[in-house]
């Protein structure tokens, strides 16, 4: 069975969406005070767990078109990727050459994974 690449580009917005949401959940969390309604009413919180929500519509999506769950699922590990970008442009987190490596694996582990 080959894996429609609409479902491969659903399965790469979803991780992307997924990093996003960690992003809005620690920026969130950084600004959350210690009552129960600075949780519940925090804008960036809840925009982590729409993304969440986005990322679960996405995968249903990309199932339906089609494809393996071995070759879709690690794609998803691309988040790794994605959040180490989002540090650095929102906290200025450097990405060293070893992280790249890692990158790097994630990347030919996909592969692998897929093959």
């Amino acid at each position: 069975m080959t894996t429609p690449a609409v479902s491969i580009g659903l399965f790469l917005f979803a991780s992307f969406l997924g990093a996003l949401g960690q992003y809005l959940y620690k920026s969130g969390a950084d600004d959350a005070g210690l009552t129960l309604a600075n949780y519940v009413f925090n804008p960036r919180l809840l925009s982590g767990a729409v993304c969440y929500l986005g990322v679960m519509m996405l995968f249903i999506a990309a199932f339906r078109k089609g494809g393996s769950l071995t070759v879709l699922y690690p794609i998803y590990a691309t988040t790794f990727i994605w959040a180490a970008v989002i540090a650095f442009l929102a906290y200025g987190t450097p990405i060293k050459a070893i992280n790249v490596g890692g990158m790097a694996f994630l990347i030919l582990g996909m592969y692998l994974m897929g093959r």
